[in-house]
């Protein structure tokens, strides 16, 4: 977000590296970051090996912070957190993704072109997928939340069951 509210070029690793070592976990606001414009560039400086090392490292301090943390992001349960006691790997298909961005933008007034949305979201599925450092891909222990045919109401319900499941579990051993 700092790179484009300064203007400045998104390889620029100098600025990036500064940009990553100023920020403050505490202090993101949630409504920034999921514009549009921000996770593309977020994906696109997220390439760079320096900036994800500092910024995971950030997001290790906020989430050993009491008590403790609900994170998300396409690394958190293989990077950041691969220790982390319960790890949901959410999901959906990128028409919906797609449908739900649109509706997203258009609940705030703006206007957005669907198949821009979702070509936006297969080439950054594509790069996150694709980089050598921290690619995006489910933990191993993570439980699978496919999304795609739930609201949000159905899907809070649903992942709310699998921790609940899991802390029976360990509560009976």
């Amino acid at each position: 977000h700092a790179l484009l509210r300064l203007g400045l070029p998104l390889d620029n690793v100098s600025a990036a590296e500064t940009a990553a070592r100023q920020v403050d976990l505490a202090r993101l606001d949630r409504s920034v970051l999921s514009a549009h414009a921000v996770g593309e560039a977020a994906s696109k400086v997220a390439v760079i090996p320096s900036v994800r090392r500092i910024l995971v490292e950030k997001q290790r301090e906020f989430a050993k912070t009491p008590p403790g943390a609900v994170l998300d992001g396409r690394d958190i349960g293989t990077v950041v957190c691969p220790d982390a006691d319960i790890k949901l790997y959410v999901t959906a298909s990128a028409e919906v993704r797609a449908q739900r961005r649109l509706a997203e933008i258009e609940s705030i007034g703006g206007t957005a072109n669907f198949d821009e949305i979702l070509a936006d979201i297969l080439r950054r599925d594509e790069r996150d997928m694709g980089r050598a450092d921290s690619p995006l891909k489910p933990a191993a222990d993570a439980h699978l939340l496919d999304t795609s045919e739930m609201a949000i109401e159905a899907a809070f319900l649903a992942a709310k069951a699998i921790i609940d499941d899991v802390l029976a579990k360990r509560n009976k051993a």
